[in-house]
């Protein structure tokens, strides 16, 4: 599907985040010339036909105060992963839960689970508190701690 030229504005107008203002779709219509509601549409749209996957918040955990940071690993018997893993992924301090094939004999991690504390010590209770709930379906982890920060973003539409 080829994109118009109002879509390609919008997805440049908002690729590095939407307005902070009370009314974002409103404020970026106007940056465009169209009202709020052809945003939304068009958005919708392009969610729709899978031009665009999501819309989301993306909060800066820095700034929030949780500088550390735990990607943790662990080794989980596999019919028993994507069960755990859910479980992992809905507690409040783990950002992103996901399955990863093991690389055995050296890796044998199956399921990731990024943590974000105020403290290590914050972070440490909330790795106790995975193996806690994972009891014996673990059968080993381990943490690798974030030492820089690095800015994430997804791809960026230039001009043309």
């Amino acid at each position: 599907m080829q994109l118009s030229e109002l879509d390609r504005a919008l997805v440049r107008l908002t690729q590095s985040g939407l307005p902070l203002t009370p009314r974002p779709y409103d404020a970026v219509g106007e940056q465009l010339g169209v009202s709020g509601q052809v945003v939304r549409e068009r958005l919708s749209e392009m969610l729709r036909t899978n031009l665009i996957r999501r819309i989301g918040a993306v909060p800066n955990h820095y700034r929030l105060g949780f500088t550390v940071n735990g990607m943790t690993v662990w080794d989980i018997e596999d019919a028993e992963v994507d069960i755990v893993g859910e479980k992992i992924g809905a507690l409040e301090f783990v950002s992103h839960c996901y399955r990863r094939p093991r690389h055995l004999p050296d890796w044998p991690y199956n399921l990731f689970a990024m943590v974000h504390g105020r403290s290590r010590i914050d972070v440490e209770e909330q790795i106790a508190q995975i193996a806690d709930l994972l009891g014996p379906s673990c059968r080993g982890h381990d943490v690798l701690y974030s030492s820089e920060i690095l800015k994430k973003t997804g791809f960026r539409m230039g001009e043309s």
